[in-house]
């Protein structure tokens, strides 16, 4: 077995990438303190293809060195915006058709695996802050929360871990019907 250089792996330019079709997902980063998670949402938005990034209260804001050092130019490839508060974000989710889903562990959460979204609707997922998690006000008008399930003594992952999971995991279940 070979590894592929990366003239091999007929990549995206910047160009074809703003002009190629989104997988209907933004990604909404709730009050994160790290610039690198931040950079690593970014990256990870640009791996699969991502309609946008909304960063709210605390979080960061392109460009930052911090940011760019995990984003690797991703934080230029993924449109973003910025909001004052998560909820004007989810407020203008909302008003634009998309489901809120919540990933934390909660009462009443849907287990990652048997969160099954219709492959037409627009989501957006709100990851939380790394020590409070998602706003108590967010969980309040989530439509859907989905936890990914954990066996050992931790009680949580990182948030680019849980990123990247949630993100896979719906994204292959789209793999048919998404632009690759």
């Amino acid at each position: 077995m070979r590894k592929l250089k990366n003239s091999e792996l007929e990549r995206l330019t910047v160009d074809e990438f703003k002009k190629a079709g989104k997988f209907q997902v933004v990604i909404v980063l709730d009050n994160i303190r790290s610039q690198n998670n931040i950079g690593s949402a970014f990256r990870t938005g640009d791996a699969f293809r991502i309609e946008s990034i909304y960063l709210c209260g605390i979080t960061a804001t392109p460009p930052h060195r911090e940011i760019h050092k995990t984003a690797l130019g991703a934080e230029n490839t993924v449109d973003w915006k910025y909001f004052n508060t998560t909820m004007e974000a989810i407020n203008h989710l909302k008003a634009d058709g998309f489901k809120i889903i919540a990933v934390e562990q909660a009462a009443q959460s849907t287990q990652l695996q048997d969160f099954r979204p219709a492959i037409s609707e627009k989501l957006a997922l709100i990851f939380g802050n790394e020590v409070d998690g998602v706003e108590d006000s967010i969980m309040d008008v989530a439509d859907y929360c989905v936890e990914i399930p954990q066996f050992g003594t931790k009680h949580s992952l990182n948030i680019t871990v849980s990123l990247g999971i949630v993100i896979w995991q719906l994204a292959s279940r789209s793999l048919n019907t998404f632009m690759i």
